[in-house]
């Protein structure tokens, strides 16, 4: 079955343009309540959301969905999204719902389901969701004395930090440490501030004034530059950058210096496998995580298991596998010991107990590895019908497979959720790199032109 709502994260769109509606979200609830129904018991959802203006027109429309179907509902208010799969299983609820579009700007939202277990939804049973949204579901509804109730959890943020700062190695303090943290105007602009100065760090909070319309406006783990410069500006030792669901983390050092997913990821790698806390004897990465990284995790004698783009793809290698250490290049770090989902606090936290141990500056102790040269960048596209198994555009692609030779790799994918065509290389020759994503994407606009 094609999918017609669901992407590789939920279903995002543009707010109040379909499927992001109160309508079809109004539906996806009641589709989503009918398939997950199991039993006489009482079944309970919680709904988290972000900061973004139309959470105010998601959140009652989803609400109305899931009471029509005699399912009660709890209603977080902003929060994280790992906190949404935390409280999911913590108050033992039949399904959890995110509102947000993660990274994305104000005007776009979306959701993101997770199970009775805190995990997101599988692709069978999202398959399942959307099959039943082109039915009626009128004769589902429950009778006038079976619908659900809403309510306000008054403690759910208590609840997530101390849940987060439980992570934490126990005798073991931020005092001393100077920590900017960006939060971007969005869900964790409350928590994580709390968090860092709870453990004892002297906290410069950024982004944490949501208006509605700011959330990850030039700010967060996508733009982290604000953040970089009031490390340098105010002297501090590193600084914390969150996306707008707060399942993202970015760093940087106490020069200013990014340390990206990869890096945290090693760090954390290392510190794990030294301890003997890691396991699966690697680390479940992306397509997209650079080479060096692979090659200093086999100066470990651990290995890089590498999955298409997409949390919930490597969270799911990690279930099967036993691995305990995953995550993307961009920031999701996925802590299995700890969370089901990304959660860039957590990570964040188990970088700083790292650091703590070490008398070494960030900008040392977080530089593990040296990447290799690799650039990636963004094609956007007018037509909907471009192909990536269009024969002009493999052509193209054997020829930079060949420039490339075997010490460089290549990735050219489609985004999950928005018109735009990935083109990634790599290899030891920066200036090689620079020229085959540039003949590539020359190739990939002359395709979208030729099809318009």
């Amino acid at each position: 079955m094609t999918r017609k709502f669901f992407g590789t994260d939920g279903i995002r769109g543009k707010a109040n343009i379909e499927p992001i509606t109160v309508e079809t979200m109004t539906k996806v609830a009641m589709a989503t309540a009918a398939e997950l129904r199991r039993g006489n018991h009482r079944h309970r959802v919680v709904i988290g959301k972000d900061t973004r203006l139309s959470g105010y027109l998601l959140e009652p429309a989803l609400t109305a969905g899931f009471i029509s179907m005699g399912m009660d509902v709890m209603l977080l208010g902003p929060m994280p999204t790992p906190a949404v799969a935390m409280l999911t299983r913590s108050l033992r609820c039949d399904l959890g719902v995110m509102i947000s579009a993660s990274h994305n700007p104000y005007q776009d939202n979306g959701i993101k389901f997770f199970g009775a277990d805190g995990y997101k939804l599988t692709d069978d049973i999202e398959l399942a969701i959307e099959a039943r949204l082109d039915t009626d579901l009128s004769s589902l509804r429950v009778g006038p004395t079976e619908l659900g109730r809403a309510s306000r959890l008054d403690d759910e943020r208590g609840r997530y930090i101390e849940f987060v700062k439980a992570t934490f190695p126990k005798g073991l303090r931020l005092d001393g440490l100077k920590i900017v943290v960006d939060c971007a105007h969005g869900a964790a602009y409350k928590v994580a501030p709390r968090v860092l100065w709870e453990l004892g760090a002297d906290v410069i909070p950024l982004g944490v004034s949501p208006d509605g319309t700011n959330i990850n406006k030039n700010c967060g783990a996508t733009h982290p530059e604000e953040m970089q410069a009031a490390v340098v500006k105010h002297g501090a030792h590193l600084g914390i950058a969150l996306d707008g669901d707060a399942d993202r983390l970015i760093m940087c050092d106490e020069n200013g210096k990014v340390i990206d997913g990869d890096q945290i990821m090693a760090l954390i790698a290392r510190a794990w496998h030294q301890s003997g806390q890691l396991k699966g004897d690697g680390v479940v990465a992306t397509v997209m995580s650079n080479l060096g990284f692979e090659r200093f995790l086999k100066t470990l004698s651990l290995a890089l298991k590498r999955m298409p783009v997409g949390d919930r793809y490597v969270v799911d290698h990690m279930r099967t596998n036993d691995y305990n250490l995953g995550g993307e290049q961009s920031g999701h770090i996925i802590l299995g010991d700890y969370g089901t989902t990304g959660d860039g606090l957590i990570a964040a936290l188990q970088v700083l107990a790292v650091l703590q141990q070490q008398d070494k500056p960030v900008s040392e102790a977080c530089r593990v590895f040296s990447p290799v040269p690799q650039l990636l960048k963004n094609v956007r596209y007018k037509n909907a019908a471009i192909s990536l198994d269009n024969q002009f555009l493999q052509d193209a692609i054997r020829n930079a497979e060949n420039r490339l030779g075997a010490g460089g790799r290549l990735l050219i994918r489609k985004s999950g959720t928005e018109p735009l065509i990935r083109v990634m290389a790599e290899g030891d020759d920066e200036t090689l790199i620079t020229s085959v994503v540039h003949d590539l994407c020359s190739s990939v606009e002359d395709l979208d032109r030729q099809k318009a």
